[in-house]
């Protein structure tokens, strides 16, 4: 059975075409290799560690470089992409963070990883931003948590490919080699993006009905330019802010040091971590999109938008609980649990991230995401540098573990007291 032929409730013959597809699949390769690039260091972590010097705290403070230029970048980056338009914008945010990725390999020391990181920092920031906006130019709120959560997978994809790539890489050259081709893959990507993204009613290769399907939710009024102090009035955008900043720490903690808690805790070499790490990866590419498929269920079935999203993080929140015991379990049991709180994650994360632009117009969404992202840095700042001292102190992972597993149940209660009813902000 072809996709035509699905009837009333395929995409294609609902739609009257499937352009909106091809739009998301560049966010989902740009936000691949986004993770591709952000990756590596982690992957190195124990190479490097011994090549470079570094301890703990020394890695930790490497790791808040990175988040400090992604919160200074998220300050202003979605309020720059609602301003220059998402075609623009993504452009120069990906070719800045590609050049940054490939100067890894000039460093040498602890110093010049952080000056490259903070690089890398201020050209990722723009990801996230660009992707919700285009999502909510491209798709009607009834597909937009399922567009975010395939985008979104690949952050998952990502870092399953980081993880087969990077050791080949390394042990077949250098390190240094590892950080120059993976981010060469940067500008392969500006290439396509510029000669196939346009806003729908520019797009010649829409079909009518296509664009019909895509506008098909109220139009929303137009107005002055929002002012970006005056998003903060609203609580909707607490609500996203603080969900962002007590869970966004938790994935960029298993970015950066499970591979240091593998090779730590269970002794395991750049040679064998890369199966672990696949395994967890995948079990996130699962989550991403099954957690964005599932809201959409809910409210196609007649659930309202709130209901839909808030019933799915709450089921996410409790999977994550179990990851408190990863740090005293045996190998894979660690790696289940982990993988399943990754997944869980992702789950969250593309129904918190569609809170955005269900919550805000579509002039606002790069200003609110971008907000967001900036508190989930600081928060990423906070736990980068808490773990270094933590774990040059204790050498333990357990009190980081239970931070993981509790952090969402507070965040949803804080999102449900702030934005109960999930309504429209006011503006």
């Amino acid at each position: 059975m072809t996709e035509e032929n699905i009837g009333s409730e395929g995409i294609v013959s609902e739609a009257g075409g499937h352009y909106r597809w091809t739009v998301c699949a560049l966010l989902f390769f740009a936000t691949t290799i986004n993770y591709i690039d952000r990756q590596v260091l982690g992957i190195l972590a124990p190479v490097l560690q011994k090549e470079i010097g570094w301890n703990q705290i020394d890695y930790g403070y490497i790791v808040t470089a990175f988040q400090a230029a992604y919160a200074i970048g998220l300050l202003s980056v979605g309020r720059l992409i609602d301003k220059i338009g998402t075609k623009i914008g993504y452009g120069i945010s990906i070719l800045v963070w590609s050049i940054a990725a490939m100067g890894h390999a000039l460093v040498k020391t602890v110093f010049g990883f952080g000056f490259a990181r903070f690089a890398l920092g201020l050209g990722e920031s723009g990801n996230f931003p660009a992707a919700i906006k285009a999502t909510a130019e491209w798709f009607p709120k009834k597909e937009r948590a399922l567009a975010t959560g395939i985008f979104n997978s690949g952050a998952n994809i990502g870092a399953v490919v980081a993880p087969i790539v990077v050791p080949w890489l390394t042990l077949t050259w250098s390190w240094r080699e590892a950080f120059i081709f993976t981010g060469a893959l940067g500008f392969i990507w500006v290439v396509l993006w510029f000669w196939l993204y346009q806003l729908p009613r520019m797009q010649k290769k829409l079909t009518p009905q296509e664009l019909a399907y895509i506008e098909s939710d109220p139009p929303e009024p137009e107005g002055e330019k929002i002012p970006w102090l005056s998003l903060l009035k609203h609580k909707q955008a607490w609500a996203f802010v603080i969900g962002k900043f007590l869970t966004d720490p938790i994935w960029w903690f298993y970015l950066y040091w499970l591979p240091l808690f593998l090779n730590q805790r269970y002794g395991l070499d750049l040679a064998n971590l890369g199966l672990p790490l696949i395994v967890i990866y995948t079990m996130t590419s699962i989550g991403s999109i099954g957690g964005g498929w599932l809201s959409g269920v809910f409210i196609k079935r007649g659930y309202s938008v709130n209901k839909g999203r808030k019933i799915v993080m709450l089921i996410c929140a409790i999977l994550i609980v179990p990851i408190v015991f990863a740090a005293v379990v045996p190998e894979w049991w660690a790696v289940i649990l982990i993988g399943i709180a990754a997944a869980a994650h992702q789950g969250w994360s593309a129904n918190l991230f569609t809170t955005a632009s269900d919550m805000f117009p579509k002039k606002a969404v790069g200003s609110v995401v971008g907000l967001g992202g900036m508190a989930g840095a600081i928060g990423g700042m906070l736990i980068a540098t808490a773990a270094g001292f933590i774990l040059q102190f204790t050498g333990s992972y357990v009190i980081l573990f239970i931070v993981c597993g509790t952090a969402y149940l507070i965040a949803l209660l804080l999102f449900h007291l702030l934005a109960p009813k999930m309504e429209p902000a006011a503006i």
